[in-house]
């Protein structure tokens, strides 16, 4: 997200998606994932991947989301994060940050 511009369009929340790749399963990452972004006020929900990746939709203040995004970055104590492709994207209105499941 670094230089990326986050300002919504009335200049208070803004969204991204990522998709984080390493060591990010396994080792709490959703779980810590969501403990971050509900105590900062961000929205949304983080889920793994059939890959092994993590990938998370957030929304909340655009200051917020790049600390969510350095966070995502570091990941929880035992993962391992090799990298962070992200995306600015359009609120889609969440109310709350949940942990989403595979439905299989």
């Amino acid at each position: 997200m670094k230089g990326a511009n986050l300002d919504g369009p009335d200049g208070s929340i803004s969204a991204f998606s990522a998709r984080i790749s390493g060591q990010v399963q396994g080792v709490g990452f959703r779980y810590s994932a969501c403990h971050e972004a509900r105590r900062a006020g961000i929205r949304g929900w983080v889920r793994n991947t059939p890959e092994g990746d993590v990938e998370v939709w957030a929304e909340g203040p655009p200051a917020k989301l790049e600390a969510f995004c350095q966070w995502l970055r570091r990941g929880p104590p035992g993962a391992w994060v090799d990298a962070v492709d992200s995306a600015v994207r359009a609120p889609a209105g969440y109310r709350t940050f949940s942990i989403e499941y595979d439905r299989r």
